[in-house]
C-alpha cells in the first residue's frame, strides 16, 4: 500500500510540542504516512508567507493536520485558520464529542456520543466588520442559501453513512428570522431526501440547557458557525475539557484535520501541554484515509492511558508532561 502524503501544520504556541507528539504516537503504530511538515513562521510579518506554503502544500497533498495557530484579539492580523478554510473551501467543521474514561462530570450509565457538524463560512465569522467611531461598530452576518444547502447535505449524509438516527438542526429563528430562518428553512427541505433520519430543531439557547442536562438524547448536530463554536466547546466540557477534543475541516477537494484548543501561548514551551485532542484528531485522520487498523491502536492505547489515570497533563489534574504522554501512548500500543 502507498502511503499517502500528509501536510503537518504544527502552528505555534504550543502547536510544535503536541504535534511532535502527535507525529511521534502515528509513526509508532502501523500507520503508513508520509510527511510533509510545514515550517512554522513566529514572526508577525512571515504569516502571510506561511498561509501561502500551507495553501500550496494542502492543494498537493489534499489531507493534512494541523495543530493551533495563534489569533490575536481584538487587534492585529486576521486569523490565518479562517483565512486557510475560505481558501480551501473547507465548509464543513467536524467534532465528535464521545464520553471518556474517568474525564467529565460523572453521568452515571450515561454515555455521550454525538458529533457537532458546523458551517465554516458565513456566519457572523465571514469576518465583515466595520468600525465607525469610538462608540459605533457593526458586523455583517452572512446566510446563503447555497452553504447552508451544502452543510445540510454533509450532515444528513454524515449521519447516514455512520448509521446514526437523528440530525439536530440548530437556530435562532425565532429572533434573527431571515438569516437563520433561511437556515432553517434550508435544512428541513434537504432532510425530505433522507426519510429515515429524524429531523429535530432546537433553539440555540435550549440547545445548550439541553446539552448540559441532556446530552446523551443527541447524535449529529447541525450549527451555523457561531452557533457550532460555542457549543463545541460546552460539549467539550462534557468529556474532559478542549485538551482532549478532536476535529476536522471538511471540502470538497481538501480535508484538515486540527486540535480544537488555542495555541495558549502562555504554556507555550514547557512541555505541559495537552496532546490528545491533536492524537485524537489523527485517528480521525487514519480512519478517513481507511488505516482503520492504526486509528483503533491509538484509540484504544489513549483509552487505556485515561483509565490507568497515573498519567495526565496539568489541565487534567495530573502532573505528566507533554513527553510522557505520548511515551505512555506508544507503550500501550498494540
Amino acid at each position: 500500500m502507498d502511503k499517502p502524503r500528509i501536510s503537518l501544520i504544527p502552528g505555534d504556541g504550543i502547536g510544535p510540542e503536541i504535534s511532535k507528539a502527535m507525529k511521534r504516537v502515528v509513526d509508532a503504530s502501523s500507520a503508513r504516512i508520509d510527511w510533509e511538515v510545514i515550517t512554522p513562521y513566529p514572526e508577525k510579518e512571515n504569516r502571510e508567507e506561511m498561509l501561502k506554503q500551507m495553501i500550496s502544500s494542502l492543494r498537493k497533498n489534499k489531507v493534512g493536520i494541523k495543530g493551533p495557530i495563534t489569533t490575536p484579539i481584538g487587534m492585529g492580523h486576521s486569523s490565518l485558520t479562517v483565512a486557510l478554510r475560505k481558501s480551501l473551501g473547507l465548509f464543513a467543521n467536524v467534532r465528535p464529542v464521545t464520553s471518556l474514561p474517568d474525564l467529565g462530570p460523572d453521568l452515571g450509565d450515561r454515555k455521550i456520543d454525538l458529533v457537532i457538524i458546523r458551517e465554516n463560512t458565513e456566519g457572523l465569522y465571514y469576518g465583515v466588520e466595520h468600525r465607525f467611531d469610538d462608540e459605533f461598530a457593526e458586523a455583517i452576518r452572512l446566510t446563503t442559501y447555497k452553504a447552508s444547502e451544502k452543510i445540510a447535505r454533509f450532515a444528513f449524509k454524515y449521519a447516514f453513512t455512520t448509521k446514526r438516527d437523528k440530525v439536530t438542526v440548530i437556530h435562532k429563528a425565532n429572533i434573527l428570522k431571515e438569516t437563520d430562518g433561511l437556515f432553517l428553512e434550508t435544512v428541513r427541505s434537504v432532510s425530505k431526501d433522507y426519510k429515515s433520519i429524524e429531523l429535530e430543531e432546537k433553539i440555540v439557547d435550549n440547545m445548550a440547557l439541553q446539552l448540559v442536562v441532556n446530552p446523551e438524547d443527541f447524535d449529529v448536530l447541525v450549527a451555523p458557525n457561531l452557533y457550532g463554536d460555542i457549543l463545541s466547546d460546552l460539549t467539550a466540557g462534557l468529556i474532559g475539557g478542549l485538551g482532549v477534543a478532536p476535529g476536522g475541516n471538511f471540502g470538497d477537494d481538501y480535508v484538515v484535520f486540527e486540535a480544537v484548543h488555542g495555541s495558549a501561548p502562555d504554556i507555550a514551551g514547557k512541555n505541559v501541554a495537552n496532546p490528545l485532542g491533536l492524537i485524537r484528531s489523527a485517528v480521525m485522520m487514519l480512519s478517513y484515509l481507511g488505516q482503520d487498523r492504526p486509528a483503533v491502536e491509538i484509540n484504544s492505547a489513549t483509552e487505556r492511558l485515561l483509565t490507568q489515570g497515573d498519567l495526565l497533563t496539568p489541565d487534567l489534574g495530573g502532573t505528566g508532561s507533554t513527553s510522557e504522554i505520548a511515551d505512555r501512548i506508544i507503550e500501550l500500543l498494540g
